[in-house]
């Protein structure tokens, strides 16, 4: 059954794409060690692109460079054309936002508190708090499922809650481009599958460019249009999941053997993985005790 998120109209149903974000001959590094390196990449407007890869293949330094978070050392990230470090910081701050693994809330700030501060980019001295900024956070609360708890202190919310909570700061920024650094990272299943139902929602209703980094092949599959499939800092593979994520790719990205079928719910690419103790001829070591005695004449 094919899956209605990979309708190629999902991304643009309000009419209106992204803006362009791409990386040109991009070089990364921590220190002297290099991370990413010659790597080339364009982000489809108004889509949602999930990058996978093993860890530490440079999934998250990639996003954090083109967040401006980590300045490149070679090459270049640009936002519509624009170099993206030539562009001011609070203009920038309109037009992409990221929500980095693992954020931490003050103690005792409310949801509505940190929603507001999504709309700190829009603030200046001679514009302050309005009536569009008032509008903006409302409408990210209602459509993050956060009005209800918009007065509860974010530090009692559950794992899945406070994630909604920082989406929904991210969603009153009102950027075009939205990046999000493993969104599901230490939630349960159902949570995971909220928060990506969530970002779906957002991408499809007004249309946002979307990059997150994802850990989760199958996830990844279901909810992306675009995969990048990096490996030691290099991007080996993109494009529609079923193009990308095949038995052969996954071996060579992640070192697993695997068989890969078609997800009977989304019509996607379902990985199966293969350990050394899942195939039909594997046979225990040892012969496990209390089975029945050999039977004698």
């Amino acid at each position: 059954m094919a899956d209605p998120m990979h309708d190629p109209m999902h991304g643009t149903a309000n009419g209106a794409a992204g803006p362009e974000l791409r990386a040109s001959g991009l070089k990364l590094a921590y220190g002297g060690e290099p991370v990413v390196t010659d790597l080339d990449l364009v982000v489809p407007p108004g889509r949602i692109t999930a990058i996978v890869g093993a860890n530490a293949c440079g999934k998250s330094t990639l996003l954090r460079a083109l967040a401006r978070l980590l300045a490149p050392k070679g090459g270049a990230v640009y936002l519509e054309g624009r170099e993206l470090q030539s562009i001011p910081t609070r203009k920038l701050a309109r037009s992409l936002g990221i929500l980095p693994q693992g954020p931490v809330t003050p103690e005792g700030m409310t949801v509505l508190d940190l929603v507001n501060q999504g709309r700190s980019p829009h603030q200046t001295w001679w514009k302050q708090w309005s009536k569009a900024d008032q509008s903006a956070v409302y409408a990210a609360l209602a459509a993050t499922g956060m009005t209800d708890l918009a007065l509860r202190p974010v530090d009692q919310l559950s794992g899945g809650q406070r994630q909604r909570a920082w989406i929904a700061m991210a969603v009153a920024q009102g950027t075009r481009v939205l990046l999000l650094d493993e969104p599901t990272t230490y939630l349960d299943m159902a949570h995971q599958i909220d928060v990506l139902d969530l970002v779906v929602d957002l991408n499809r209703r007004e249309g946002r460019t979307i990059v997150m980094v994802l850990h989760d092949l199958n996830q990844a599959c279901r909810y992306a249009d675009h995969v990048v499939a990096m490996k030691s800092g290099r991007i080996v593979a993109e494009g529609d999941p079923t193009e990308v994520v095949t038995a052969i790719a996954v071996e060579d990205v992640f070192g697993l053997r695997c068989q890969v079928t078609t997800d009977p719910v989304s019509g996607t690419p379902l990985v199966i993985p293969i350990g050394r103790h899942h195939t039909a001829e594997h046979e225990p070591a040892v012969q496990p005790s209390g089975g029945p005695k050999e039977q004698r004449d």
